[in-house]
């Protein structure tokens, strides 16, 4: 299963241009563009193009974007065409206002079970903000499950479920509340489900404390690079380094764990676990609307975390010739399978 988690930067220069008069004024493909013609952030009403243009010849099955209006959700489902559905709801009313975590997925592929939305704060049921939060913050959670069944057998085999999420830029503690609430949930989804469980999203934190030098530069600049990086405490939390936090009363009650079961869950990073010669493209997912920032003071804060099924990760480019940045995230892509290696033991089991 091929998915994809991409921060495609909000509608920050809203205009009136439609999907149609975009596709309309595109340049003839045989004529070199202006090189590096354009700069900065361009609006969306082009860089949608781009964005659908990466996923259509992509091979993926579900996607998890972080940061989508509702134009935006609207346009992607147009570009993307007719075989592609989505869930989600925006952050700040559970309905059309504020940033979605939208997930898309291919019909062909997959069908919708189930999907729910909860916000990563202390009354997750209901629209709401951390106190110490900049923004409303939110988990999407859809469990899918396979179109064609005809060469598997058993729900662990053809049910999955994904969560995406998008944790705050100014509060570690609502960074850590979000992965303590998003952990428990994915334990529960493992538990009840018995398929894989796979959590995505941009986390706003670098996983590890690390400083950047440039010599060539400034020691102002240095110093600033220092300051930038932040272990993430939502990272150790969900990989198990750290304890969680104590989540509310009514989370634990509507998704139940047992004590007994999965006791020592947690969820990996998929860029650790996949074969190196697999892991491809760049390390840095953050660029600003600025390329170079991905080579030198940009950092990786976008994931994508599950068991140890990974089979393929790439993080992609999101410039061109004309030097447009589809976002100021790139985009990540990990192939990974639905047969977890508990099902895979239990196999092994049973035919012996």
């Amino acid at each position: 299963m091929r998915l994809l988690t991409w921060n495609l930067r909000f509608d920050s220069q809203r205009d009136d241009i439609s999907v149609k008069e975009t596709l309309e004024s595109l340049p003839d493909p045989l004529i070199a563009p202006k090189f590096m013609g354009h700069k900065r952030e361009q609006p969306w009403s082009a860089r949608r193009i781009r964005v659908a243009q990466e996923i259509r010849g992509s091979r993926v099955s579900v996607i998890g974007f972080q940061e989508a209006l509702l134009r935006q959700v609207h346009d992607l489902k147009e570009l993307l065409g007719d075989e592609w559905d989505w869930v989600g709801v925006g952050r700040d009313d559970g309905k059309d206002r504020g940033e979605f975590g939208p997930i898309f997925f291919n019909t062909k592929h997959l069908k919708l079970e189930k999907y729910d939305t909860f916000w990563l704060s202390e009354t997750p049921f209901k629209p709401s903000k951390f106190p110490s939060a900049g923004s409303f913050r939110i988990a999407t959670v859809a469990r899918l499950s396979l179109v064609d069944q005809s060469a598997q057998s058993g729900t662990e085999y053809r049910v999955f479920t994904l969560v995406n999420t998008h944790l705050d830029e100014r509060s570690e503690g609502q960074r850590e509340l979000g992965a303590s609430l998003i952990l428990h949930r994915a334990r529960y989804e493992a538990q009840t489900h018995s398929g894989a469980v796979v959590v995505v999203g941009d986390f706003n934190r670098y996983a590890f404390t690390f400083r950047v030098e440039y010599h060539a530069l400034t020691t102002i600049y240095a110093a600033k690079s220092e300051q930038i990086g932040a272990d993430s405490g939502a990272y150790r939390i969900l990989n198990g380094v750290t304890a969680p936090k104590p989540i509310p009363s009514q989370f634990q009650e509507k998704f139940p764990v047992a004590a007994d079961v999965l006791p020592d869950f947690t969820m990996c990073d998929f860029l650790g676990v996949t074969p190196r010669l697999d892991v491809s493209g760049f390390f840095r997912t953050f660029t600003g609307f600025e390329e170079s920032l991905g080579t030198r003071q940009g950092g990786r804060i976008d994931y994508v975390l599950g068991g140890s099924n990974g089979g393929w990760y790439h993080t992609g480019s999101t410039i061109t010739d004309d030097g447009m940045l589809s976002s100021d995230h790139r985009p990540v892509f990990v192939d990974f399978d639905l047969v977890t290696p508990e099902v895979k033991e239990k196999q092994s089991i049973s035919s012996v």
